[in-house]
């Protein structure tokens, strides 16, 4: 099998978290994680502006194979669920022009990806830093959200590529 690599998104309006992991088929290992961090004194258009150009500069240094993220799921008021469909938008956008493939998982999907089954943020946390051999725990939280993300796209690959494999 190819090398695989990934950058996992976690969208947010100041604090979008992200992770770059490559996978060999066999191990995965964690090329870079942290987040992108807008001033919330900024406009909403300048953030957008600032992420984009992050997340440009972040598929332009590990050229990644695929982009995922987490699907945008029913946010605490209105508001919220708008300025988050935005941040996507500017990811998606950004993929876009990259001509990389995006693919959103939903959280429950994320989770069972890591832990095969329902589990608190902070258990998310520690399973991502079992399953990658991090050292300690990834930080902040939305960098291990992102690491979550990229995983679960990792396993979701490599179910389909030896579906297909078995249809060869």
């Amino acid at each position: 099998m190819t090398a695989l690599r990934v950058l996992g998104i976690d969208c947010g309006t100041t604090s979008t978290g992200y992770g770059v992991i490559e996978s060999d088929g066999q191990k995965e290992r964690v090329l870079d994680f942290g987040v992108i961090r807008a001033s919330p004194r900024l406009t909403l258009p300048k953030r957008l502006r600032y992420i984009h150009q992050q997340v440009e500069k972040l598929l332009k240094r590990f050229a990644p194979d695929a982009v995922a993220i987490e699907e945008v799921f029913l946010a605490a008021n209105v508001k919220s669920l708008r300025q988050m469909s935005q941040v996507r938008g500017v990811v998606l956008l950004a993929a876009e022009r990259f001509h990389r493939p995006v693919r959103a998982y939903s959280a429950t999907t994320v989770k069972k990806s890591v832990l095969h089954g329902g589990a608190e943020k902070h258990q998310v946390r520690h399973m991502v830093q079992r399953l990658l051999a991090l050292p300690e725990l990834p930080e902040p939280p939305d960098a291990a959200d992102a690491l979550a993300v990229a995983l679960c796209h990792i396993r979701h690959d490599q179910v389909e590529r030896n579906l297909a494999s078995l249809g060869s």
